[in-house]
């Protein structure tokens, strides 16, 4: 038996589909991931966020935590396919309103790059839509470029910054 993995997915909606409004489609995915054999270890609360780009609509955003064999271009291929199941269209304008967004941010082996692929997510520490339901189920994982945990990278992004002032 092949070497079993963690992921973090990121999960995002802002459009109906199946008839389901995002929030409920993001439960269907959730279960979805289940679905598909691998062991769903944890789920976040769904947060409502404002969109990136050029949509219009309001996001409903989650994270899940599953272990799965698959290494990560065959999680991204099945990641893809359960998007494509609930609607989604690869193609047009980017960050465009769309049913179902599955996004791997991180794994339990590190950094990852291929031409289809990059772990940890490259956005994904400046996006609070991610972290915050990412610091809800794995809050102590480390980013492995940084080195700062999903708590911290998510605080920093709440937390007031300190200009320093000259004064005269």
């Amino acid at each position: 038996m092949a070497a079993s993995h963690a992921y973090v997915i990121a999960l995002g909606s802002n459009m109906r589909a199946h008839g389901l409004p995002p929030e409920a489609l993001i439960t269907a995915a959730t279960e979805a991931l289940g679905e598909n054999g691998w062991n769903v270890r944890a789920v976040s609360p769904t947060i409502r966020s404002a969109p990136v780009g050029p949509s219009q609509r309001r996001y409903a955003n989650a994270a899940a935590l599953i272990e799965s064999n698959r290494p990560p271009e065959a999680m991204l291929a099945e990641l893809q396919e359960i998007e494509h199941r609930f609607g989604r269209q690869r193609r047009g304008q980017r960050w465009r309103a769309r049913p179902l967004d599955l996004d791997i941010v991180l794994w339990s082996g590190g950094a990852f790059a291929s031409d289809r692929l990059t772990i940890p997510h490259p956005l994904f520490r400046q996006r609070d839509f991610v972290l915050r339901p990412a610091a809800a189920i794995v809050p102590h994982w480390r980013d492995p470029v940084s080195g700062l945990t999903v708590r911290q990278l998510a605080a920093r992004l709440v937390r007031p910054r300190i200009r320093n002032i000259e004064t005269t």
